[in-house]
């Protein structure tokens, strides 16, 4: 679970959220809905510790987020960024075993669950082919197998459609709102598309750092 209480962040003297209260459980998905300068980027940034609160408190598996070690904190919270900035030619399978590099299960094992991964995501067929040889919706799926092979507890997804084509979007979405509930993992997706967000268990809209629904 992910739990936000009364979270403040700063950015130089800009006041950037004011006291967000939220939480996302296992086995739900929380659409997070903004325009651009809503908030949205310093929202996942504190989430996944990059950006230090001003105040508040945010906790993962009933830990605060600052407590956990990066190497654990690594293997329970997966980001799913927007795009991938991968430049090198690896092979599809080679970019998800990416995903085990926090863990150290073995060889045997890690291959059997970048398969899992690459299987639940659709991108079997695709494990020998250049990641750079990819589309758009191929990279995404990707992606998220990377994230998975993870074992995550809590994933936050970044604009996981912005680049992507309707059909293809929603073919995300929806696979995103699929392994939530296969998986037992708590999700985390902002967005700024009303109609995908629709698709999750709970909606929260963000404008100029503050929700203009409470939860």
């Amino acid at each position: 679970m992910l739990l936000v209480e009364g979270l403040c962040c700063e950015r130089g003297r800009n006041k950037v959220l004011r006291n967000i209260d939220f939480k996302v459980v296992a086995g739900e998905v929380l659409a997070v809905l903004g325009t651009n300068g809503a908030g949205k980027s310093t929202l996942l940034a504190s989430l996944t510790g990059e950006l230090t609160p001003s105040a508040g408190r945010v906790e993962l598996a009933g830990r605060a987020l600052a407590d956990w070690p990066p190497l654990e904190r690594a293997r329970r919270l997966a980001v799913l960024p927007q795009s991938s900035s991968l430049a090198f030619a690896f092979s599809v399978t080679e970019v998800v075993a990416m995903g085990r590099l926090p863990h150290a299960s073995g060889q045997q094992q890690d291959d059997a669950i970048v398969m899992q991964a690459m299987h639940a995501t659709d991108v079997s067929h695709l494990a020998t082919r250049s990641y750079l040889s990819l589309s758009g919706g191929e990279r995404q799926r990707v992606a998220l197998a990377r994230a998975l092979v993870t074992k995550p507890a809590v994933v936050l997804a970044d604009e996981p459609t912005g680049n992507l084509d309707r059909k293809t979007a929603l073919s995300i979405f929806e696979l995103l709102t699929d392994l939530k509930k296969e998986l037992n993992m708590a999700m985390l997706i902002v967005t700024h598309d009303e109609q995908l967000a629709q698709s999750a268990d709970s909606i929260l809209h963000m404008q100029d750092g503050l929700w203009i629904d409470q939860p």
